[in-house]
Protein backbone atom coordinates (compact mmCIF):
# COMPACT_ATOMS: atom_id res chain seq x y z
CA UNK A 1 0.00 0.00 0.00
CA UNK A 2 2.54 2.39 1.08
CA UNK A 3 4.49 4.17 -1.73
CA UNK A 4 7.27 6.18 0.10
CA UNK A 5 10.48 5.32 0.02
CA UNK A 6 12.02 4.21 2.14
CA UNK A 7 8.87 2.27 3.10
CA UNK A 8 6.26 3.23 5.73
CA UNK A 9 6.36 0.24 8.91
CA UNK A 10 3.87 -2.21 7.63
CA UNK A 11 0.49 -2.26 9.91
CA UNK A 12 1.99 -5.40 11.53
CA UNK A 13 5.27 -3.80 12.96
CA UNK A 14 5.30 -2.18 16.41
CA UNK A 15 6.67 1.49 14.89
CA UNK A 16 3.25 0.88 12.52
CA UNK A 17 2.37 4.63 14.11
CA UNK A 18 5.27 6.12 12.65
CA UNK A 19 4.16 5.54 8.77
CA UNK A 20 3.16 9.17 7.17
CA UNK A 21 -0.80 10.69 7.63
CA UNK A 22 -2.87 9.98 4.25
CA UNK A 23 -5.57 11.74 5.91
CA UNK A 24 -6.43 13.59 9.32
CA UNK A 25 -10.37 14.50 10.68
CA UNK A 26 -9.42 16.35 14.28
CA UNK A 27 -12.65 17.18 14.26
CA UNK A 28 -14.10 13.68 14.52
CA UNK A 29 -11.22 12.25 16.03
CA UNK A 30 -9.11 9.92 13.95
CA UNK A 31 -6.44 9.84 11.41
CA UNK A 32 -5.79 7.29 8.45
CA UNK A 33 -1.96 6.11 8.04
CA UNK A 34 -0.58 4.99 4.78
CA UNK A 35 -0.45 1.56 6.03
CA UNK A 36 -4.20 1.60 6.65
CA UNK A 37 -3.93 1.99 10.12
CA UNK A 38 -6.70 4.12 11.72
CA UNK A 39 -5.59 6.10 14.46
CA UNK A 40 -7.81 7.25 16.67
CA UNK A 41 -6.69 10.45 19.30
CA UNK A 42 -7.34 8.96 22.51
CA UNK A 43 -4.37 6.54 21.10
CA UNK A 44 -6.17 3.46 19.78
CA UNK A 45 -6.03 1.69 16.64
CA UNK A 46 -8.10 -0.28 14.17
CA UNK A 47 -5.85 -2.29 12.48
CA UNK A 48 -6.49 -2.86 8.50
CA UNK A 49 -7.34 -6.69 9.12
CA UNK A 50 -10.13 -5.35 11.84
CA UNK A 51 -7.52 -5.86 14.94
CA UNK A 52 -8.31 -3.48 17.88
CA UNK A 53 -5.51 -2.35 20.12
CA UNK A 54 -7.22 -0.28 23.09
CA UNK A 55 -5.39 3.26 24.08
CA UNK A 56 -2.27 3.31 25.54
CA UNK A 57 -1.37 6.94 25.92
CA UNK A 58 1.65 6.70 28.41
CA UNK A 59 0.55 8.02 32.21
CA UNK A 60 1.33 10.88 33.36
CA UNK A 61 3.92 12.13 36.22
CA UNK A 62 3.15 10.19 39.70
CA UNK A 63 0.44 8.13 37.93
CA UNK A 64 0.67 4.44 38.11
CA UNK A 65 -1.33 1.70 36.06
CA UNK A 66 -3.38 -0.78 38.58
CA UNK A 67 -4.91 -4.20 37.31
CA UNK A 68 -8.93 -3.97 37.33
Amino acid sequence: MCQHQPPCPTAESADRESARLVAHHPEQGWSLLCNGVLLFEDTGELLPDGQIIAPHRPLGPGQVMTAA
